[in-house]
């Protein structure tokens, strides 16, 4: 089963959820963070990284010998990456999104593979070895995450193939690009409420996002019960009643809890209270899973 913890945006709370969760996960399982322009799932759950691997893209080089300037592979290029000035093609790599359809419309074949870097992949252990652990990271300055995601997810099929389990997906943020690539290939999506009418308005925005992919969804309010946010609180209640979404746990808001975050800790692992609170979620997500199942 894999379950990406998602939100409409960032600071919903889900690295908080998706750390917790696997601090109390019994069955094998790989904690993946894939919001690879600030990854910071490895902050709560510390990993012994036993491999890393850079992630390229493959993008075309001109060959300006063979090259006859006839624009076809200019013609094609929806993202612009191809375009020619006075009598050379210049290619802009940073822009091209690895789709290979200029080397097959070029008769000259003067387009040779290049390889643009997207920025690395790292593999290890968390938990004292108890479950392992995989990360992205884009490179400074890389524009496109998807690309890099998709090998993410590559590396992911085949620690799940070698040794199968679960897979916790600490998902990019937002309703973009990046989370719908992520999502696409899970199972089930637990979404992060923030019950602030900010992440209210966010959190309805993925669940419209995510509607098209026709995954089942679960929610669960982060920082519930804030004095004078009662009606935050409720309003998230109603939607996923009129939403038909199963509302699996409500986290409330505990100023000691919050200070044990801000140092780094896992929430799961601040009191045994919090303990039991995300073992309860575990087992609720785990009986989401099944009845849908057998919907």
């Amino acid at each position: 089963m894999r379950i990406a913890i998602a939100s409409g945006k960032g600071g919903a709370g889900k690295t908080t959820v998706t750390a917790s969760l696997a601090f109390v996960w019994k069955t094998p399982f790989v904690a993946v963070d894939t919001d690879v322009e600030a990854p910071n799932l490895h902050l709560f759950l510390p990993p012994r990284i036993d491999a890393r691997e850079t992630a390229f893209l493959e993008v075309p080089v001109v060959d300006p010998e063979r090259c006859t300037l006839c624009g076809a592979c200019r013609d094609l290029c929806r993202y612009k990456a191809i375009a020619r000035f006075a009598s050379r093609l210049n290619i802009f790599p940073d822009m091209c999104h690895g789709c290979g359809g200029c080397f097959a419309v070029c008769p000259e074949q003067a387009l040779s593979p290049g390889r643009r870097e997207l920025g690395v992949l790292e593999e290890g252990t968390v938990l004292e070895g108890r479950a392992r652990f995989l990360m992205g990271r884009s490179r400074i300055g890389e524009a496109m995450t998807p690309p890099l995601l998709r090998a993410l997810r590559r590396r992911l099929d085949g620690m799940l193939d070698v040794a199968p389990g679960d897979a916790l997906i600490d998902a990019p943020p937002g309703v973009s690009c990046p989370v719908m690539t992520v999502v696409r290939d899970t199972d089930m999506v637990l979404l992060v409420a923030d019950p602030t009418p900010f992440g209210f308005h966010d959190v309805r925005l993925a669940r419209e996002a995510l509607r098209p992919l026709d995954k089942p969804v679960a929610v669960v309010i982060n920082r519930s019960a804030i004095p004078g946010n009662a009606a935050g609180d409720e309003a998230v209640r109603q939607w996923c009643r009129e939403e038909r979404l199963p509302l699996l746990a409500e986290l409330p808001f505990e100023r000691e809890a919050a200070e044990h975050y801000a140092r780094g800790g896992c929430m799961a692992a601040a009191s045994p209270i919090w303990e039991r609170r995300f073992a309860d979620l575990r087992d609720a997500l785990r009986a989401f899973a099944r009845e849908d199942r057998h919907a």
